[in-house]
């Protein structure tokens, strides 16, 4: 009897020291982060923000000529001063952006509102991440990405 008792105890005596030890290793447990991560975090949550990821609403006002479509983006900055504009280069024309919504019904009624002053708006899809263009160095960059690719 004695000797089952001495096995017993032992057996709980290394149970007892098992689970200390699991117990003790799980609490000091260190999680290191690259800081990296937090900059694309950022970067991401500021790309949902300002809409440029997901499924987004814009409204086109101009298709033409350069003068004209800065003219008519002037002209949209002075009449609507809370929605973001751009002008935006398409082979072969300029293109004025307004707006970015992510809500349909919320582009609907801007579009309402801006055909007052724009009747040939429209709402429209972009397919590409929308970033405003500076049309004078827009040119000067593809032809530098087109030499590089010539000389290699």
């Amino acid at each position: 009897m004695l000797f089952l008792y001495k096995i017993n105890r032992s057996y709980w005596l290394l149970l007892l020291c098992l689970h200390l030890t699991i117990s003790g290793m799980a609490q000091h447990t260190e999680v290191r982060r690259d800081a990296r991560l937090d900059s694309l975090l950022n970067l991401k949550i500021e790309m949902q923000k300002s809409h440029k990821l997901g499924e987004n609403y814009t409204i086109q006002l101009y298709s033409g000529t350069l003068d004209e479509g800065r003219t008519i983006m002037d002209d949209f900055k002075n009449s609507f001063p809370d929605w973001p504009v751009l002008l935006h280069y398409e082979t072969p024309n300029y293109k004025v952006w307004a707006g970015n919504f992510s809500v349909r019904l919320t582009v609907d009624q801007a579009l309402r509102e801006i055909q007052r002053k724009f009747p040939s708006a429209f709402i429209f899809k972009p397919t590409l991440l929308r970033k405003e263009t500076n049309t004078k160095e827009e040119p000067e960059s593809e032809h530098a990405e087109t030499k590089d690719r010539q000389q290699r």
